[in-house]
């Protein structure tokens, strides 16, 4: 047994330790090991692994392999380990080997990811005699997901389809039904059609993930009549919205590492969501009153219209417009990445004598937004109104106060 530890470390590079391995005879012939840890902090680990020759190689100079995994846990860690054996020259490189394997299954695949649930999963890979994938089908226990990959001349192609799956990523947004027709090529894959039914709406696009240098990823996506209130009260269940979203857009990022590439995203979309309900947040309140944020309320939207960039972790919530038959309004809004809100907006009442819109701060943070009228414009409002009296004062001094913010914020930095 530790010959064959001190073979497998030698081979792969990194400790290997086998906890107990025997020979069998029945059902066939069949070396089987188990309590397989791999890697310093174990970034594979396998519970039982079986090598079982086919019995027309048994007497041929090179043996034909299958090899049975019951269960593997697989850390993140053990991407770097997967990295540097697929820089290892290809097998037509080398000597030629004496087993050919054939098949590797797994009954029970688990990913042990930070921040994601991933289900248990099926993989079975059908390989070529110089060790080059030839298929594969990858399937969750439950049957929700498959991906199946078939050889088509010097490419893969890969078929992927989810039904009732719950991302386990980020927030838990239930995909309906979804199908990725993908073509792998050397060192890129290209996604070529994406469809998604989820929330009573629709999602297409394609994308392009590249590994030839950095890793690099590129694409478009399409929304179309997507109802809004589940997926939103899932970022902020105080204020969110409802309607439907129609958006379009862009998105690229690059990194030295795949796990590095959604830290540098970027993205552009813009957004239109129609017949829509603002929760949680009465504008026509906030804006008539002059006061602080009430709790509760609602603010009902013929339109809402904007544009989303998106800079790594930080999100820029730009050119925004709402209009009601009681309001219309403007603003933007940053949202960094510890989920903090910076932003300004003004909402002007279409039933008021007023001759400015009422200027407004955005703070707190996604899951508890703060709105409140600007100070600036307060103290403009109070002044107008010491001097000129209520109405036509109010007005101008609130004008007068917005202004000066304004220019103040030409000094200011980002």
């Amino acid at each position: 047994m530790n010959q064959a530890e001190e073979i497998a470390s030698q081979q792969l590079g990194v400790p290997v330790q086998i906890g107990s391995g025997h020979i069998r005879l029945l059902p066939t012939p069949r070396v089987v090991l188990r309590d397989i840890t791999v890697g310093k902090a174990s970034d594979l680990q396998f519970s039982h692994v079986a090598a079982v020759p086919s019995l027309d190689s048994l007497f041929s100079a090179t043996k034909v392999l299958e090899i049975q995994i019951k269960e593997i846990q697989v850390k993140k860690s053990a991407l770097d380990l997967v990295s540097a054996l697929s820089n290892q020259k290809p097998a037509s490189e080398q000597a030629a080997s004496p087993v050919h394997i054939r098949q590797i299954s797994i009954a029970a695949l688990q990913l042990d990811w930070p921040d994601m649930k991933l289900p248990v999963m099926q993989l079975s890979l059908n390989l070529n005699a110089d060790h080059t994938l030839d298929s594969a089908q990858l399937k969750t226990q439950d049957d929700k997901v498959s991906i199946e990959v078939t050889p088509d001349a010097k490419t893969h192609r890969i078929t992927l389809r989810a039904e009732q799956y719950t991302l386990p990523v980020g927030m838990p947004i239930l995909v309906d039904k979804a199908s990725m027709q993908m073509l792998l090529k050397g060192q890129m894959l290209d996604i070529h059609q994406v469809d998604i039914a989820m929330y009573q709406g629709k999602i297409n696009g394609s994308m392009r993930l590249m590994w030839d240098k950095n890793w690099r990823l590129q694409g478009q996506l399409k929304v179309a009549k997507l109802s809004l209130q589940q997926p939103s009260r899932l970022v902020s269940p105080k204020v969110y919205l409802s309607g439907t979203l129609q958006s379009q857009g862009s998105f690229s990022a690059s990194a030295k590492d795949a796990a590095k590439l959604a830290d540098h995203l970027r993205a552009d979309f813009k957004f239109a969501v129609n017949d829509g309900v603002l929760h949680g947040l009465d504008l026509v309140k906030i804006a008539s009153l002059l006061t602080k944020q009430s709790n509760g309320g609602q603010t009902q939207f013929d339109e809402f219209t904007g544009a989303i960039r998106v800079v790594g972790k930080q999100y820029h919530l730009q050119d925004l417009k709402i209009a009601s038959g009681l309001l219309a309004g403007t603003g933007q809004v940053k949202i960094k990445p510890d989920q903090s809100l910076d932003g300004t907006a003004e909402v002007e009442l279409k039933n008021s004598a007023s001759l400015v819109a009422i200027p407004l701060d955005i703070s707190g943070t996604v899951n508890d937004p703060l709105v409140l009228p600007s100070k600036a414009a307060l103290a403009g409002a109070v002044a107008g109104t010491a001097v000129l009296g209520p109405g036509l004062g109010t007005s101008l001094g609130m004008k007068a106060g917005t202004a000066v913010e304004k220019f103040k914020g030409l000094f200011d930095g980002d």
